[in-house]
Parts: C-alpha cells; sequence; structure tokens
C-alpha cells in the first residue's frame, strides 16, 4: 500500500482516539429547552461525525419523532431532563445500523426506569456501566483495524503496481464492512429473540386476564 493509504490509516486510529464518550456527570442536572438540547447534543458529539459543521447530530424534527414512535418519552413543560439525553446519546448510536422498530425493543429497559429514582439500577447507572467499557472497546477495535490493514496489504501480490494498491484498499475496507455486516445480523437476531420473549409474556398475561374475567 502507498503511503497515502498508510497516513490514511493513521489519521483512522487518531481519530478513534479523540472520539469520546459524553460523561454522565458532564450531562446537565437540570432541565433543557429544545434549543439548548440541540446545541449539548452538538458540543458532546460534533468529534463522531463524519463531517463535523454539516452533518446534524440531532434535529427538533428527529427528537419529535423519536417520541412519536416512543423511543423518548415526551418533554416535560417543553423540558428535557437528564434522563432525555442519556436516552437520545443512546439512540444517537444506533440509530445508523438499527430500525426504529429495533430501537425500541432494545431500549425498554431504560424506558421502564425513566425517571424513576427507586430503581436498583437507574438510567445513570446503565450509562455508566455500559460506557465505562468504551476505552477497553476501542483499544481492540484499533488491534483489529490493524491485523485487517496487515493482512490486506499482503494481497494481490501479483497485480500490476498501478492497480495493486487500488486492490489492497478495497480488500481493507470490504473486510471492516463483513464484519459489521455480521455484527449487525448477530444484534438483529438476539433482538428478535428478546421481541418474541416480551410477546410471549404478553400473551401469557393477557390469557391469565382473561381466565379471570371468566371466573
Amino acid at each position: 500500500m502507498t503511503l497515502d493509504y498508510d497516513d490514511l490509516l493513521n489519521s483512522i486510529m487518531g481519530s478513534l482516539d479523540r472520539i469520546k464518550q459524553v460523561d454522565v456527570n458532564d450531562i446537565p442536572n437540570i432541565d433543557l429547552y429544545m434549543d439548548q438540547l440541540l446545541t449539548f447534543m452538538d458540543d458532546s458529539l460534533h468529534k463522531s461525525v463524519r463531517r463535523p459543521g454539516a452533518d446534524k447530530i440531532l434535529t427538533k424534527t428527529m427528537i419529535n419523532n423519536y417520541a412519536k414512535n416512543d423511543l423518548l418519552p415526551p418533554p416535560v413543560k417543553k423540558k428535557y431532563s437528564k434522563d432525555h439525553i442519556i436516552i437520545l446519546i443512546f439512540i444517537y448510536y444506533y440509530k445508523s445500523i438499527l430500525s426504529i422498530n429495533d430501537i425500541h425493543t432494545l431500549l425498554k429497559p431504560m424506558r421502564d426506569r425513566f425517571g424513576n429514582t427507586d430503581k436498583t439500577v437507574d438510567l445513570k447507572d446503565i450509562y455508566r456501566m455500559i460506557y465505562d467499557e468504551q476505552d477497553d472497546i476501542i483499544e481492540n477495535l484499533k488491534k483489529d483495524i490493524e491485523n485487517k490493514y496487515k493482512v490486506a496489504i499482503d494481497t494481490f501480490p501479483d497485480a500490476p503496481e498501478d492497480e495493486r494498491a487500488e486492490l489492497q484498499l478495497l480488500n481493507f475496507i470490504s473486510m471492516l464492512s463483513y464484519d459489521v455486516f455480521m455484527k449487525k445480523l448477530l444484534i438483529e437476531t438476539m433482538l428478535d429473540h428478546v421481541e418474541k420473549v416480551c410477546m410471549n409474556k404478553s400473551d401469557e398475561k393477557n390469557g391469565k386476564e382473561s381466565r379471570k374475567k371468566k371466573k
């Protein structure tokens, strides 16, 4: 691979180090109006977008649609709480790979705990537990990317020199893409199972209630 592609890989690896999760302690404890919420999300997550300054993290329309689709509880007196922001951060990461229905299924444990401080595990606890692991995930991801890169640069040794780098880059990106595809497939399979279990529980509950009424 040419030096340009080596520089590209180094740039990608550096960008992974710069992408930091939002610390739960940095999420405002006061409720925010929509414009304040959008500003906070833009300031906190702008390094994770493809084109900072051009790509929107969230919009008013997106947030309103999340509420309409029962992904996000509605604001209280037009204000959004810390729990709202936590759920929105999760939605932001999920929305590029999962459908609205899958996100709805996945977020059920969080919606059940929304605004409830009596739960043994609340939204802040869930957020901390998940994102405390992110540094290790990034380090493992970097190692995996480096391994795939080393494999890619050893491929197509017999290709003409002016074509080899292009084919190696195609192979490198394809390996990364297939990895994402397989993980997405795994996530969808697990969510299908969760949805099936929830439906069975709902049917069982409705059956019990129906039998009680008949008695």
